[in-house]
């Protein structure tokens, strides 16, 4: 029977310092590691962030820029007061309030990628137990 172990996305990058500058000191995650077949050769990049793993390529076949990853979490209200106190200059996101009963904050990194980051307003154990109940 199949069990997913993890799921961690590709984003594809084009530039090595952009991407630096918007998802670690932005965004705050870390490199786990990074691989290049030889010196000359496009970046193949883990990072990661309170559970959150993905992957950064320059390989062109890799995938597709302009994709958009649906990131569940608690603390985002702390998480964007975070990052806006570093005072990047080319995103201040905000956060809303979605259809589906959550907070949300969505930033687009420099190539095209968007990150949604999604705390529900109602935990989804208090819905199933009122779905449950009637």
């Amino acid at each position: 029977m199949l069990h997913v172990l993890q799921t961690i996305p590709l984003l594809r990058i084009f530039d090595v310092a952009k991407a630096r500058g918007f998802y670690l000191d932005f965004l705050g995650f870390q490199v786990d590691w990074e691989h290049r077949f030889d010196e000359r050769a496009p970046l193949y990049l883990q990072i990661s962030r309170a559970g959150c793993v993905l992957h950064l390529t320059e390989h062109h076949g890799d995938c597709c820029p302009g994709s958009t990853v649906f990131v569940r979490v608690g603390g985002l209200e702390e998480f964007h007061r975070e990052i806006t106190a570093k005072g990047y200059g080319y995103m201040r996101p905000g956060i809303e309030i979605a259809p589906w009963n959550a907070k949300v904050m969505e930033v687009i990194d420099p190539f095209g990628n968007r990150l949604r980051f999604n705390e529900d307003l109602v935990q989804p154990e208090t819905v199933s137990r009122l779905q449950q109940s009637t």
